[in-house]
């Protein structure tokens, strides 16, 4: 009935060993012309055979016991891991709570109306939205090489794929610059092609490409290192070929990590700053996005730069939320 582990068991075993009789017998007592010494007339013993109680009412109170302070145990630890979660989480939270409260509703109506704070919004927008389906394109296959093939200096690409998350932005724009500007590696050859990125909306876009990308990289090919070989090789022989196995085998079963990688990817982009204001410049209705008009607006109009804050950060919380919540809600009901 109880487990050979149970605290329980061990302690049967235990009284078991002390009394010298079997687990279900009770230690023995002095017997007096066929009583027990100090037991009433209702408990006459006929002989050592009858010398039988059970122990199961006992162990039953003491694994009840045990369940009890199993119980308690339980509870105070997950107190505890709450307590020791919360000083980060009102860390996140007490900032971003400071920044909604010297935003107002009217404040923010009236921003609106401004026309170079109109052209941020709408050109982090667009800048975004592209650079995200430039990393969708040429990051899914780096992803799906990463995460479904062995090859040699793996390790190596996997470095270069995430560097850019922990290289500082400035000095991303900086080597952008280097690459791409008038003097750069590739500037005489896109001179000659009458190609001229620095400082332009394609700068932006490159630049967001660059620091953002290697979110998406990283959760897709988590996602399709995930999916089972044994599925692939079924669908093989079934008769379907690569393309079809990545279509209807490895792409549904990785779209989780997919539109979650998206999300983050994007996120980062509408984020960008260092690398935009070093390979694209800061021109208002050109190249200044969001996080740059809240730069020139702490500078001069502290009102603006609130304002184009907390609006970022509502953008930014309310896209996440929907992917979350909706996307890949869905995802996870299929």
């Amino acid at each position: 009935m109880f487990s050979r582990t149970s605290p329980a068991y061990l302690l049967a075993s235990l009284f078991k060993r002390m009394s010298g009789n079997s687990l279900y017998s009770s230690p023995s007592l002095p017997m007096e012309k066929g009583r027990l010494k100090g037991v009433g007339d209702s408990q006459v013993l006929r002989s050592p055979e009858d010398h039988q109680v059970p122990l199961l009412p006992a162990l039953q109170v003491v694994e009840s016991a045990v369940g009890r302070s199993s119980n308690v145990s339980r509870r105070w630890a997950g107190q505890a891991w709450r307590l020791a979660a919360s000083p980060l989480l009102l860390f996140f939270l007490i900032p971003i709570l400071a920044l909604l409260a010297n935003t107002t509703i009217a404040r923010l109506m009236s921003s609106l109306r401004d026309v170079q704070m109109v052209q941020a919004v709408l050109i982090s927008l667009r800048t975004t939205l592209v650079s995200l389906v430039i990393t969708v394109l040429f990051g899914t296959p780096l992803a799906y090489l990463v995460g479904r093939h062995q090859f040699r200096f793996k390790s190596s690409i996997d470095a270069l794929i995430e560097l850019p998350t922990v290289m500082p932005p400035s000095v991303a724009g900086l080597a952008l610059l280097m690459t791409f500007g008038r003097r750069g590696v590739l500037g005489d050859t896109l001179s000659a092609w009458g190609l001229q990125i620095p400082f332009t909306p394609l700068a932006v876009i490159l630049a967001q490409v660059f620091v953002s990308a290697s979110f998406f990289v990283r959760a897709a090919s988590l996602g399709f290192a995930s999916v089972d070989r044994e599925l692939e090789q079924a669908a093989q022989l079934d008769g379907a070929n690569r393309w079809q196995v990545f279509r209807f085998v490895i792409l549904p079963l990785s779209r989780h990590a997919l539109t979650s990688g998206g999300a983050l990817s994007w996120s980062r982009a509408l984020g960008e700053f260092g690398a935009t204001i070093m390979f694209a410049g800061n021109f208002p209705g050109r190249t200044q996005t969001m996080p740059l008009a809240i730069y020139l607006g702490f500078e001069s109009h502290l009102d603006v730069a609130l304002t184009l804050s907390a609006l970022l950060m509502l953008i930014s919380f309310m896209f996440l939320f929907i992917v979350k919540r909706f996307a890949l809600g869905r995802v996870e009901e299929g």
